[in-house]
């Protein structure tokens, strides 16, 4: 299958940036730049070494040269026709003043780009307002470059699908072995910020959509405590597990993100006591932050990929040379029982959560998920040539809101993930904080059979579960490496414990160093 992709405008002048009389703008960023830290990228700035429009036209044309041509990553859907110009008038204040930044495609921008999920379905006219999201960057300063490709509609659409594809724009691979997948479903998200597309993303997760494929690029991924980042604006699965969240390549980076799209808002009923407990959460970047921490190992969500657990116990070792102590294992009670009714839950609140959201966007065509499906069917052709939408159909054949066995498997699920499950955990063996192994490598990628199981119990529904049902925060990073493969582990706690969690990782990161740049291998070689 051939997509097309058009050059917007912006890409085109960052080119002529580049390549024309003009290339003085241009000549003030280079490749390293392209892999700078926030803080880096703001003292440079300062100095005037760096200026955001040179920043800028370094992605663009990265973009185009790696994205779309040459390893053809194929991570960002479509680039910011405005970037440039926002760029030149960049301010000096804010924390992410003049920091290029890509979204998933699933978070409205009220500008001249498209929110899809990745679907033709909602292709044509851009939304009319700015996600809450979008509009805390734009208020702390940061210059939104584009729009990142993704598993469409979040990965709600078939339980065959292939993570990393849209019918709008093919599919993202990982930059670090091409042919390898990229997880979801913020895919794009994450290969774009590996390879050096833009300084930080921002992700979306109902469960495992950061998670996995941070963990899978090589990145530190943040899954919110759901209720401190807005909704509003992000095209839906689920309102009681969606959340927005930072991927970025340092625990630093991702934490200052994260201060810049936290806290309360009115539209969202879930954000209400988020001004509680946002803050900025850079002042947790504590490099002795482990010293007295109590961290409990998950040995159930381990033992069945062996370089996930080889990241393991390389983790276990830093915690202890760093002062925590580790529990060695402790139990989630009821894990096995969290993934038994979560696809339900999912299914009636997809039905409910997209039709509302269908009703922000009147410009456009679809108004109901029926209105999706018939779509999907006219234009099988180009939206289902790989897999198809029974989970789309499952989800239109449920009743509303006031059914009573929607209410009973939420409530349940909730309670066996949160108070009955992690909070158990933690509260039994007094714990800051609970580890697991993340997924193992990347896996290949298969169009034809859909994504292969990877770590993480399938009956749990992967290392993500327990905080995604619950709610509760959960953050990635890397640790090691496994046959050019990035590997991570996983951190979660309970509900608004981010300080803690960030604490911990940058930590764990201070030591591990593990993070590298990809170098686009179009496969593992064979020895």
């Amino acid at each position: 299958m051939q997509h097309v992709w058009i050059r917007p405008a912006a890409l085109t002048l960052a080119l002529a940036v580049s390549l024309s009389t003009g290339a003085a703008q241009a000549r003030d960023a280079n490749q390293d730049d392209a892999f700078a830290s926030i803080a880096t990228v703001r003292q440079a700035y300062a100095s005037g070494a760096l200026t955001p429009e040179g920043l800028t036209a370094l992605f663009l044309s990265r973009i185009a040269t790696i994205d779309k041509a040459g390893p053809t990553v194929n991570a960002v859907l479509e680039t910011n026709p405005d970037a440039l110009d926002i760029a030149r008038k960049s301010g000096k204040t804010g924390p992410l003043a003049g920091i290029p930044i890509l979204l998933k495609d699933n978070i409205d921008t009220g500008d001249r780009m498209q929110t899809t999920a990745g679907s033709l379905a909602l292709a044509g006219k851009p939304a009319p307002h700015d996600s809450a999201v979008a509009a805390k960057l734009r208020k702390a300063g940061a210059i939104i470059l584009g729009k990142t490709n993704l598993s469409e509609w979040a990965n709600m659409r078939s339980n065959h699908a292939t993570s990393g594809w849209t019918g709008r724009g093919g599919l993202t691979v990982n930059p670090y072995v091409l042919d390898r997948n990229a997880c979801g479903s913020s895919a794009g998200s994450g290969s774009a910020v590996a390879a050096g597309l833009a300084t930080v993303a921002i992700g979306s997760e109902t469960d495992g959509s950061i998670i996995c494929p941070a963990s899978m690029t090589g990145l530190v991924g943040i899954k919110p405590t759901v209720g401190l980042v807005s909704r509003t604006g992000i095209i839906p699965i689920s309102h009681s597990q969606d959340t927005a969240g930072p991927m970025a390549r340092s625990v630093a980076d991702a934490a200052t993100v994260l201060s810049a799209i936290a806290g309360s808002d009115p539209r969202d009923p879930a954000t209400k006591d988020a001004d509680k407990h946002a803050t900025d959460y850079t002042k947790f970047l504590d490099p002795n932050a482990l010293r007295g921490k109590h961290i409990g190992v998950v040995r159930e969500l381990a033992g069945i990929e062996p370089n996930a657990d080889r990241a393991l116990e390389k983790t276990i070792a830093i915690l202890k040379a760093q002062g925590a102590t580790v529990v060695d294992p402790v139990e989630i009670p009821h894990l096995k029982e969290l993934s038994e009714h979560e696809l339900d839950v999912l299914l009636y609140e997809f039905k409910h959560d997209i039709n509302a959201y269908l009703a922000t966007r009147p410009d456009q065509p679809m108004k109901t998920l029926a209105d999706l499906i018939a779509f999907n069917d006219r234009e099988a052709a180009r939206e289902m040539p790989w897999f198809g939408q029974e989970l789309f159909l499952q989800a239109q054949a449920k009743a509303d809101l006031s059914d009573p066995t929607y209410l009973q498997i939420r409530d349940r699920n909730q309670r066996l993930a949160g108070p009955e499950g992690i909070d158990a955990a933690l509260a039994k063996d007094h714990l800051d904080a609970l580890l697991a192994p993340s997924w193992g490598p990347a896996f290949v990628n298969d169009l034809v059979l859909g994504d292969h199981v990877v770590s993480g119990d399938p009956t749990v529904g992967g290392v993500s579960a327990p905080a995604a049902i619950s709610g509760y925060p959960s953050i990635t990073l890397p640790v090691d490496f496994a046959h050019e493969l990035p590997v991570g582990v996983v951190f979660f706690s309970a509900k608004w414990s981010e300080p803690t969690l960030i604490a911990i990782a940058y930590g764990v990161e201070q030591k591990a160093n593990a993070y590298r740049r990809p170098r686009f291998l179009p496969t593992l070689p064979i020895r």
